[in-house]
C-alpha cells in the first residue's frame, strides 16, 4: 500500500495569519514540520495541500524547495483539497497532518501509522486524537483512500468539509475506528501554533532544542519543560477552535 502524508497549509489563518511561515532561528515553522515528517519511515510520499490563492504562493514555493509534493485546491472545502491531493499522489492510505505542528514527532506518527497498517483488517481510521493523551501538536490521523472518497462524496455539513475527518469519527457505527494512547496523559500540553502565545512557546522550545538536537522527540521537549515549567503555562489558557 502506498502511504502518503498530506499537510494542509494556508497563510490566511484567522487567529494568527501567516503562522506557517513565521520564522524561528531563520527557518519557517512549516519547514521544521516537513523536515520532521520526512523522517517518518512508513511514509512513501509527503504532499503539502494548499489553496489556489495567490497569498499561498509562498507556501507552494516552500513545499517545493523542501522536496515535498504540492497540490492546490479549495480554501474552504479542505475535504475536497485532501481528496484531490490523495488522488493525484495515488495514495492507498492517507496520513493527515496540519501545518501548525512544527514539533510533530516522527516516532509518534510512525506509531500511529504502524497501528493502522498492522491492523488494517480491523480499522479504517486510526488516530491519536479520539481519546487525547498526547500533547496537542503531535496529531496524526490515518485512513484509507476508500473512506476518504466516501466522505468526499457524502459529507455535507460545513465542519465536515472544512476539517476533513469529522464525517469519519462522528459515524462510529459505519466506520471502524482505532485510537493510539500514550502511557501517560500529556493532553494538557499544547504544542500547536494558533495564537501568538502558542508561537512564543514554540519559539522558545525550538531555540532550546534544535541547535543541539535537530531530531528531538517527545521526551526531549518534556525534558525542557521539566527544567522550565513556567513555559508550558504560556499558552495554557488558549482554547482550541475544534476538537
Amino acid at each position: 500500500m502506498r502511504v502518503v502524508g498530506i499537510v494542509q497549509a494556508r497563510m490566511t489563518s484567522t487567529r494568527l495569519p501567516g503562522k506557517v511561515l513565521k520564522e524561528v532561528l531563520g527557518k519557517p515553522l512549516l519547514q521544521y514540520e516537513l523536515e520532521r515528517l520526512f523522517r517518518v519511515p512508513s511514509l512513501n510520499g509527503l504532499v503539502v495541500a494548499t489553496t489556489e490563492n495567490a497569498s499561498d504562493d509562498p507556501v507552494a514555493e516552500l513545499a517545493s524547495a523542501c522536496g515535498a509534493g504540492l497540490f492546490r485546491g479549495s480554501e474552504e472545502d479542505v475535504l475536497a483539497r485532501y481528496h484531490g491531493a490523495a488522488r493525484e499522489a495515488n495514495a492507498d492510505v492517507v496520513v493527515r497532518f496540519t501545518a501548525d505542528c512544527p514539533l510533530i514527532d516522527p516516532v509518534v506518527s510512525e506509531k500511529v501509522i504502524r497501528h493502522y497498517l498492522d491492523h488494517a483488517e480491523s480499522f479504517e481510521y486510526v488516530s491519536n486524537t479520539l481519546v487525547r493523551s498526547f500533547p496537542r501538536g503531535l496529531d496524526t490521523e490515518v485512513f484509507s483512500f476508500s473512506v476518504l472518497n466516501t466522505a468526499f462524496h457524502e459529507a455535507i455539513a460545513p465542519t465536515e468539509r472544512e476539517h476533513v475527518t469529522p464525517f469519519l469519527y462522528r459515524n462510529p457505527d459505519r466506520f471502524r475506528l482505532g485510537n493510539v494512547v500514550h502511557e501517560e496523559d500529556l493532553s494538557h500540553h499544547r504544542w500547536t501554533v494558533d495564537t501568538q502565545e502558542d508561537f512564543e512557546l514554540i519559539r522558545l522550545l525550538l531555540e532550546a532544542l534544535y541547535p543541539q538536537k535537530p531530531d528531538f522527540v517527545l521526551g526531549d521537549v518534556l525534558s525542557v519543560l521539566e527544567k522550565m515549567p513556567e513555559l508550558w503555562k504560556m499558552n495554557a489558557s488558549v482554547r482550541q477552535k475544534l476538537d
